[in-house]
């Protein structure tokens, strides 16, 4: 019952996938293998789940196992005749690839952040300080500036070697990079680093005075 029901749920976000775009009409669709990859299931589960699709005539399959989608409209009335909502084993898909990539890119941001500090001659009297992250707020007066507007450096002492926007990661951005809220900054410094670029960026620029 479990393996029929995975089959069968994995047919649906096939499905799903095809009214969405995401796999366009005389589009060869990946193979089986890197399907059974993506969905965790054995080849021989989605040889099933391609097959209710066959029947329907959404794909075709050719002698050398080539999927093609034939028709979205297909897959919207197989969706519909199945009542079809987002199954929570396709939200646990989608969440298992989310924390796979999440891991890769903290694994190269550590690599590459650890190379800078390690090899760059401008850090070598900083490496021995843990590098810092200062989170920009939205009210942050820094927000639409550029890191030479700011004078960063001579504000804060700190330098800054890397941006974390979202997903993306910059690597020693530019004197001309424009900061946005929510942007994240990882700063190298003294002992006093974080305190005073936090106090700078995020308390409308007043320095620490010490």
């Amino acid at each position: 019952m479990q393996e029929v029901s995975g089959y069968k749920s994995i047919a649906l976000d096939i499905a799903q996938r095809i009214v969405s775009g995401e796999f366009s009409i005389q589009r060869k669709i990946s193979g089986r293998s890197l399907l059974a990859s993506q969905y965790h299931v054995s080849p021989e589960t989605i040889r099933k789940a391609i097959g209710l699709l066959k029947d329907e005539n959404i794909v075709s399959v050719s002698q050398g196992k080539e999927i093609i989608v034939l028709s979205d409209q297909r897959a919207y009335d197989y969706i519909t005749k199945n009542n079809y909502m987002k199954s929570v084993y396709s939200l646990k898909q989608e969440l298992e690839l989310l924390l796979v990539e999440k891991k890769k890119m903290d694994h190269k941001f550590d690599t590459i952040l650890t190379e800078i500090i390690n090899y760059s001659d401008r850090l070598q009297n900083l490496k021995i300080y843990n590098p810092v992250e200062i989170n920009v707020n939205e009210s942050s007066h820094v927000v639409g500036k550029t890191i030479s507007d700011l004078q960063f450096w001579q504000n804060t002492g700190a330098t800054i070697v890397a941006l974390r926007r979202g997903v993306e990661v910059a690597i020693s951005p530019g004197p001309h990079v424009i900061l946005r809220e929510h942007d994240i900054l990882v700063v190298v410094g003294d002992s006093y680093t974080y305190q005073r670029t936090n106090l700078f960026i995020n308390n409308n620029g007043v320095e620490n005075k010490e």
